[in-house]
């Protein structure tokens, strides 16, 4: 039976060298012992744990470690999720089946930053990447969106959607973007019915979790949706970082519409919301040049008629209603 990815705190483990760069396998189970009693859950070789640094047979040594020491703390049905990001897409595949064979039982990818350039504009080309990789891994493999090291690689909601639909090995995404907007809208999509019912993960232990990478606005990301955040705070109090918050469902699925309907917005731009407030109160639509202005047809279509906005403009009008 594989052990089940779960929701919830995570903390990415530091990788400890001796004087000469040695891995300190030692210092190492220690430190996965004492965050994993506090009921904190491991990452292993990703950012903190200097993954690019290391060796593949080094990498594969810290997991072994992990899971040994696990489960001589009794923390047998703890789960490991490892790094297997590499800048191409053959030694990440490579990667992911080392990584499952020393006692891996998730996985988490980011992309390679060296060729930036050309990934960021060729979007389909990050989405190929994430769907080879996952395709032929063993084990389920969680995105990683991490800007600040890839080289500004930044995936939106929409890319990061196409590829949960096209890769259902994939078991969720770690934003650390700090974007709340983008975490609403992905958690939004993959707990939603059809989403469920048409687009079901190979590993039905294993679903697709949003996850937030920054701390600092954990309570936002767990009312827009997140199943819980990887933070390095754990490392030094696991404790303090346990008990995640549990927000109304209410407020979630009010957050949920509102950044659908803000998307659908920011996408038209200035000259949509002028076209949209023209719609709704007569204002006049034209911005000042250069800035083109909207076609009545675009408008209807982006924002006007858009399901989304109506959703908004209907919960407006009942609340208006009750005011009165």
């Amino acid at each position: 039976m594989p052990r089940a990815l779960r929701t919830g705190i995570y903390v990415p483990l530091p990788t400890f060298f001796d004087d000469d760069e040695e891995l300190d396998l030692v210092s190492y189970a220690k430190h996965v012992t004492y965050t994993a009693k506090a009921g904190v859950l491991p990452v292993v070789c990703g950012s903190m744990g200097e993954a690019v640094h290391l060796s593949h047979e080094e990498r594969v040594s810290l997991i072994k470690t992990a899971r040994k020491a696990l489960d001589a703390a009794g923390q047998v049905d703890v789960p490991i999720l490892a790094g297997i990001g590499a800048a191409s897409t053959r030694e990440s595949i490579t990667l992911a089946n080392e990584a499952a064979a020393a006692g891996a039982d998730h996985a988490i990818l980011i992309t390679g930053g060296y060729y930036a350039g050309a990934l960021i504009k060729k979007p389909a080309a990050i989405k190929e990447f994430f769907v080879r990789v996952s395709n032929a891994s063993p084990i389920p493999v969680m995105l990683y969106n991490f800007p600040g090291v890839t080289g500004g690689i930044d995936m939106t909601s929409d890319l990061v959607e196409d590829i949960a639909k096209a890769a259902p090995n994939t078991c969720g995404i770690k934003l650390t973007c700090g974007a709340v907007g983008k975490l609403t809208r992905i958690a939004d999509l993959v707990t939603s019915p059809e989403f469920l019912a048409r687009y079901s993960r190979r590993d039905p232990s294993a679903p697709f979790l949003v996850i937030d990478g920054f701390i600092d606005f954990l309570l936002p990301s767990i009312a827009a949706g997140a199943s819980g955040a990887i933070t390095g705070v754990p490392n030094f109090a696991p404790s303090t970082e346990l008990n995640t918050p549990e927000v109304m469902k209410e407020a979630r699925e009010l957050q949920a519409l509102i950044s659908r309907a803000d998307w659908a917005a920011s996408n038209a731009n200035i000259p949509g919301m002028k076209r949209l407030l023209q719609y709704l109160f007569g204002y006049g639509h034209l911005p000042r040049g250069p800035l083109p202005a909207m076609e009545q047809e675009e408008a209807d279509r982006l924002l006007i008629r858009h399901p989304d906005i109506l959703a908004v403009l209907d919960l407006e009008k009942r609340l208006q209603d009750g005011l009165q």
